[in-house]
């Protein structure tokens, strides 16, 4: 009876001109010439075909994963908002949007701890007469209720309205209409809410502050007192 045929061969499966590969469950040939451009390619695809993470009604809470770690912060920036602002960015995110810019951040313990000389820093960086606001970003800010809630008080006891409070969230406004008393009051103490998961296929590089066109810039105290989300007036595209 013949052996079984065994094949020793080391690397990438190669029959004629093409390279057998895995990616992500899914088997194919590609040509061995565009072996990487053609692998890159099909991720890319495959990522546009997932889909982020969608939570029901205050089923992740800010007390059950937030550590109250910051990831990075970075004063006098242009990009984070409207004017110059400072940026606190937050550890730990849900959502596990596919092409997320920022992965290191979706990790509750990644980063350092939040404490009050950092607290101190952003005030003080807040008190240039030339910063419009403070920035929060992730991670998820509202996953992270505790360390906002602190520094955005702190701003209001500061500085009052005149500086103001932008915060990115993979939440939608509707849904944080349904979620905790803790999630609810950071949106009532913010200014602007961009709001939404990032949509690799809605992916687009020319919108004003935000990478996918599901994503909305809400103006929050006039949503609150309309009872619908209201787009920020100086939206230009």
């Amino acid at each position: 009876m013949p052996e079984k045929d065994q094949n020793f061969q080391k690397g990438p499966d190669v029959r004629g001109n093409m390279v057998k590969v895995n990616i992500d469950g899914d088997t194919m040939f590609v040509d061995a010439n565009q072996y990487q451009p053609q692998v890159e390619h099909a991720k890319r695809l495959l990522r546009q075909k997932k889909l982020p993470k969608n939570p029901k009604p205050k089923e992740w809470q800010a007390k059950d994963y937030s550590l109250n770690k910051i990831a990075d912060y970075k004063p006098f920036n242009f990009v984070d908002g409207e004017g110059v602002r400072c940026s606190l960015y937050v550890s730990g995110c849900l959502f596990d949007c596919p092409g997320c810019y920022n992965l290191a951040a979706q990790n509750f313990n990644y980063g350092v701890p939040y404490t009050k000389e950092l607290e101190d820093q952003i005030i003080e960086d807040l008190g240039q007469s030339y910063v419009q606001g403070l920035t929060l970003l992730g991670g998820e800010p509202f996953m992270n209720t505790e360390v906002c809630l602190s520094i955005v008080d702190r701003i209001r006891k500061e500085f009052g309205h005149t500086k103001d409070i932008w915060s990115w969230s993979g939440y939608t406004w509707d849904e944080l209409q349904k979620e905790t008393d803790d999630k609810l009051e950071l949106l009532s103490k913010i200014d602007i809410l961009v709001d939404g998961r990032f949509m690799e296929a809605q992916k687009d590089l020319t919108l004003q502050f935000r990478g996918s066109s599901n994503q909305r810039i809400i103006d929050v105290p006039k949503s609150l007192k309309a009872g619908k989300p209201i787009i920020w007036d100086k939206l230009v595209r």
